[in-house]
């Protein structure tokens, strides 16, 4: 049944999601297939820093990715017939995920980005980087391929606070990502920006605000991850000595909420929380009930009779 108090849905979701946007635009069941390109990343070679950020795994945030010993065909083959399974007539977007994709030089990521286009039954693409790994050329570059398929650059910024970047290693500032993404906007590309709850330090009222400003810019899609801790990261290190406290689920599931009601009502929420491998996670374990978690941001909004959007432009 449409839920009458927003538009963007047609069962009880009172936030924009990312499965009611593709279902609406290709009148299928569409799943992103990840993969990993084996790109690296600046901030683990030496160019930005090293050792990542202090919560990223060793995989590059590609836990779910396929085989960067095997070629992009092959991954993408077998990470579809895996899916398959679930959703046997669907339709897949490429997305490469693992590692800052913008990273290499522009010919070598032209080349592998064109040729997942003729991928079976791909409908579109999606490329995961860093703001800071995005030049004029490669702009260029981007939009001619959104002029070729239904293309989204998903770029992570994490915080808009300067201090929590540091703390994470992140070595950009929000500076160097608004530089980045509005190459891209200026140029017409449906941009994703990622964020994460949870970081060292911040306040409910940081994170709510991180959500809010991004808000502002209108992307084409968010998505709210919450921070959790991975064994072998810096912040495995820093969690066992007591330095970093997870949130409590319901704390999360309050301040998510708090966070739709602050973003337009027209911007794709593509996630609401986030699951670590579960051999690899620490903490919260809460968080490997993630349908739970999504059930409770349902029930809270409910409860509140609240929707995506309702409080944009209010505080």
């Amino acid at each position: 049944m449409k839920n009458s108090n927003f538009k963007y849905s047609d069962d009880n979701k009172r936030y924009h999601t990312y499965n009611y946007y593709l279902r609406h635009k290709y009148g299928i069941k569409v799943f992103k297939v990840p993969l990993n390109a084996n790109f690296g990343c600046p901030n683990r070679d030496g160019t930005k820093g090293i050792g990542g950020c202090t919560y990223c795994s060793g995989k590059m945030s590609g836990d779910y990715a396929g085989d960067p010993l095997l070629d992009i065909e092959r991954q993408y083959s077998e990470v579809r017939q895996v899916l398959l399974k679930k959703w046997e007539k669907a339709k897949c977007i490429p997305y490469f995920q693992a590692g800052t994709n913008t990273y290499a030089p522009i010919d070598k990521q032209k080349e592998l980005f064109e040729r997942s286009l003729t991928f079976k039954d791909a409908v579109g693409l999606n490329i995961s980087t860093r703001a800071d790994c995005i030049d004029e050329k490669i702009a260029d570059m981007l939009y001619d391929l959104s002029r070729k398929t239904n293309l989204e650059v998903e770029l992570g910024l994490q915080t808009i606070y300067d201090t929590t970047a540091e703390k994470i290693n992140r070595c950009h500032t929000y500076d160097d990502f608004l530089k980045g993404f509005n190459m891209l906007y200026e140029r017409g590309i449906d941009i994703c920006v990622h964020i994460i709850n949870g970081l060292p330090d911040e306040t409910r009222e940081m994170m709510i605000n991180t959500a809010k400003t991004v808000g502002t810019l209108r992307p084409h899609g968010i998505k709210i991850h919450l921070l959790y801790i991975i064994k072998g990261t810096k912040m495995y290190e820093q969690f066992l000595n007591g330095e970093i406290k997870p949130l409590e689920r319901d704390e999360y599931v309050q301040i998510v909420c708090n966070q739709l009601e602050r973003i337009p009502e027209n911007v794709v929420i593509e996630r609401v929380t986030g699951d670590g491998v579960k051999e690899d996670l620490v903490a919260p374990l809460w968080s490997l009930k993630k349908f739970c978690v999504m059930n409770e941001i349902d029930k809270e909004m409910a409860r509140r009779n609240s929707h995506q959007g309702i409080l944009v432009g209010v505080d």
